[in-house]
């Protein structure tokens, strides 16, 4: 698990609403709560650990972004995300 936590840091990165756009098209961009740390959720998705995800989704912790939500990135294009890719997924966080 720790290589695992390792790799994915590796993958952290900081991502532009542009560069995000194609995979919101394809409604792979899954947002992420400011309460929830990204890295411990790239690891818990990439590790299949159903029972954390289930958990943050029923809280919503986890989201697709809204249709607001979508609307307010678009209104600041220049917003910087922090993200990560767990295939087939974006994770982001503002």
């Amino acid at each position: 698990m720790e290589n695992l936590r390792e790799q994915l840091t590796e993958l952290l990165d900081e991502a532009e609403l542009e560069w995000l756009k194609p995979h919101i098209q394809k409604d792979a961009v899954i947002l992420v709560s400011p309460d929830l740390d990204l890295l411990d959720v790239g690891v818990a998705i990439a590790s299949d650990n159903t029972q954390s995800v289930q958990h943050w989704i029923g809280e919503q912790l986890l989201v697709k972004p809204s249709p607001e939500i979508l609307a307010r990135w678009n209104s600041n294009p220049s917003q910087k995300f922090q993200a990560m890719i767990i295939q087939p997924y974006v994770l982001v966080k503002e």
